[in-house]
């Protein structure tokens, strides 16, 4: 299976230092690697991995002085796997919902995990009664 794997760029994969998302990325991409999977990782240039690096930024952005917001480089990621789409059979995206209004044509091949605290989406929402 041809698959794609799409991680935040805030820290490379597997991590250096703190990391839970990048290094959950990594641990299934190797994973799957092993198990013989065409992988490709779409992650941060500094990751090691032994899946094809499709590089959406040169070093993690968290180790990058210059960078201010990392929501741009995630988007011109996301435009990176999208122009590739139709080389994978599955898309697995690790990227919060960046993707969501970009792929309905592809969402019968994608998947998404989210990673964050998602008991802070009830607090956002106004109470009933």
């Amino acid at each position: 299976m041809r698959i794609a794997q799409i991680a935040p760029l805030t820290e490379r994969c597997p991590p250096r230092l703190y990391g839970g998302t990048e290094r959950i990325v990594s641990y299934l991409t190797e994973e799957l690697v092993r198990q013989g999977h065409d992988v490709t990782l779409f992650a941060s240039g500094d990751s090691q991995t032994s899946a094809r690096l499709e590089s959406g930024a040169h070093q993690a952005l968290r180790f990058d002085p210059r960078i201010k917001d990392g929501a741009p480089h995630h988007i011109l990621m996301l435009d990176q796997v999208l122009r590739q789409a139709d080389q994978f059979d599955v898309m697995h995206f690790h990227v919060d919902i960046f993707h969501f209004p970009l792929i309905r044509h592809l969402a019968g091949r994608s998947v998404t995990t989210l990673h964050g605290r998602l008991d802070r989406c009830r607090q956002n929402r106004p109470s009933a009664g």
